[in-house]
């Protein structure tokens, strides 16, 4: 292969050198000698720059070197843009809508409703359980209703039954619906026929049944509570799997979050539909639901660095606030007034029910919006390969210091 040197020498020989595709073709060949210089000297200049190793202090962007003048330090990569090839995200944003975050909510409060009908069973609340064990029905096919609509046909619920795959949350998640629902259904059904009185107002020939019907309630009733907790946690597992920066960032912190925001929602759509009497459970575990959120929340931001901001941004921002207002307003009526006044108790519930949906929403949003800007992807990466790579060099300094 010829040097570019070589090259310019050759093109000048051509025979047809005077008319316009001669010159075509010299001003075509000497752009590439300029191009294969321009190349030499940059695999010269790596070269250089590998021979002398990597800068000190973890700093790759800049090399100190010796110009003449004293300008100090030389930089050799220039400051990085947040675009993508062709302005596309990093992260395809996920294509869910807003019956998924809605799915979520109304699962959470399901399975909130759950324990809270298991414990009011246990303890002598009629009417509390009556509202645990009926708006976990209401909740849960409701939650299935939003699922299946995001899916599409229903068909792909079902298929999804297949096959048991521990390591996908959405098989995982599958298996615990159909365990979960199933469970509630019975309890509900138990409770409605006790309701109604079906074992003394249907004919001889059915009573049998119907007193088998309301025998099972308990027991179904505490099992569905003992599924309920994966089925408040399971979505988190379920988002934090992806790869949406805020929503990754967040994966030892966010199931918590949920919990909390599910017994919030559950205690207070308890405290809409039992008396105050009988609400006392339902209103501790919209407090401590409200707490649990707190805490959970304040750590996933300090843990989440960079990615945390979609929370305080936009669509997802202004949801989390108004979220955190009716948290607020929720717990302080439930504190103060909850078990004095029915309205007030009501009030405080909805209250607390709308700010868990919120949250859920908030959450959703945020990921989106770090899934769409390619900083939340870029810059995360490069902080952790920075400190394998800080952390690789103080090891080799440590290893030579050894010897």
């Amino acid at each position: 292969m010829s040097t570019p040197g070589e090259a310019e020498n050759t093109f000048g020989r051509w025979p047809d050198d005077n008319d316009r595709k001669g010159r075509r073709r010299r001003d075509v060949q000497a752009a590439a000698a300029r191009g294969l210089r321009a190349g030499r000297d940059q695999l010269a200049g790596l070269s250089e720059r590998a021979g002398r190793g990597a800068p000190k202090g973890g700093d790759r962007r800049h090399v100190m070197g010796s110009r003449p003048g004293g300008e100090g330090e030389r930089a050799m990569v220039p400051e990085a843009t947040f675009t993508s090839y062709y302005d596309r995200p990093v992260v395809k944003a996920s294509p869910w809508k807003a019956d998924i975050p809605a799915y979520f909510f109304l699962g959470g409060a399901a399975a909130g409703s759950s324990l809270l009908g298991a414990g009011a069973d246990l303890t002598g609340r009629p009417a509390l359980r009556r509202a645990g064990r009926l708006g976990a029905l209401v909740g849960i096919l409701l939650s299935m209703v939003a699922l299946i609509h995001d899916l599409g046909r229903p068909s792909r619920f079902i298929n999804m039954q297949r096959v048991v795959k521990p390591t996908s949350p959405m098989s995982v998640g599958t298996w615990i619906l159909s365990l979960y629902g199933p469970l509630t259904g019975l309890a509900a059904a138990s409770e409605m026929a006790e309701l109604a009185d079906l074992p003394r107002r249907l004919p001889r020939t059915l009573r049998g049944p119907a007193r088998l019907l309301v025998f099972v309630g308990r027991p179904s009733g505490i099992a569905a509570a003992m599924v309920a907790p994966a089925v408040a946690s399971y979505t988190a597992v379920l988002l934090s799997d992806t790869a949406t920066p805020s929503w990754h960032d967040a994966r030892e912190q966010l199931p918590f979050l949920f919990v909390g925001s599910a017994a919030a929602a559950s205690g207070g759509f308890a405290m809409i539909a039992a008396p105050v009497d009988q609400a006392g459970p339902a209103r501790r575990l919209a407090v401590g639901g409200v707490l649990l959120e707190i805490a959970a929340d304040q750590r996933m931001e300090k843990a989440m660095g960079l990615t945390a901001q979609p929370l305080h941004q936009g669509k997802a921002g202004g949801y989390l606030r108004i979220a955190k207002v009716l948290n607020v307003i929720g717990t302080t009526g439930t504190v103060l007034l909850g078990s004095r006044s029915r309205s007030v108790s009501a009030i405080s519930g909805a209250a607390l029910m709308a700010g868990s949906a919120l949250t859920r929403f908030g959450i959703f949003e945020a990921g989106q919006q770090s899934a769409r800007d390619p900083k939340y992807t870029v810059v995360p990466q490069r902080e952790r390969l920075d400190r394998v790579s800080g952390s690789s060099e103080h090891a080799g300094v440590a290893a030579r210091s050894r010897r």
